[in-house]
């Protein structure tokens, strides 16, 4: 499987955006495609999930509200609608796949290149 994240890019404080995954490859047997950040000097964290066969969301407990996560199998692509963006949501974002149902990195497989989002104040 590989990935191929984009749509990242420099934003003010309250503004929006959207970034998109495309996959290729045998993504019909994966369970889910999610969303992870990591912040200079920070470890990378959970942002969303969504399985590829049901759509069912799974979020970060501060960020559900104003991220969401969508699909679309037919162009083998995932999203992440980022709303109110914050300076603390500055990061590398990358996309990843799974095999299991799993809000921690080790859970996935296959890492996109990820995409920087820059928050200005």
């Amino acid at each position: 499987v590989q990935l191929q994240a984009s749509g990242g890019g420099m934003v003010q404080a309250g503004g929006s955006l959207r970034l998109s995954c495309a996959a290729s490859g045998r993504t019909f047997s994966r369970y889910a495609l999610g969303w992870f950040r990591q912040a200079p000097g920070k470890e990378r964290e959970f942002v969303a999930a969504i399985t590829w066969s049901g759509g069912r969301t799974y979020y970060a407990d501060t960020l559900e509200g104003r991220f969401t996560i969508s699909r679309d199998r037919a162009k083998n692509s995932v999203y992440l609608r980022m709303n109110n963006l914050k300076p603390d949501d500055t990061a590398v974002y990358y996309c990843a796949t799974s095999t299991v149902y799993s809000r921690r990195a080790e859970g996935y497989d296959y890492w996109g290149q990820g995409t920087h989002l820059t928050v200005s104040s």
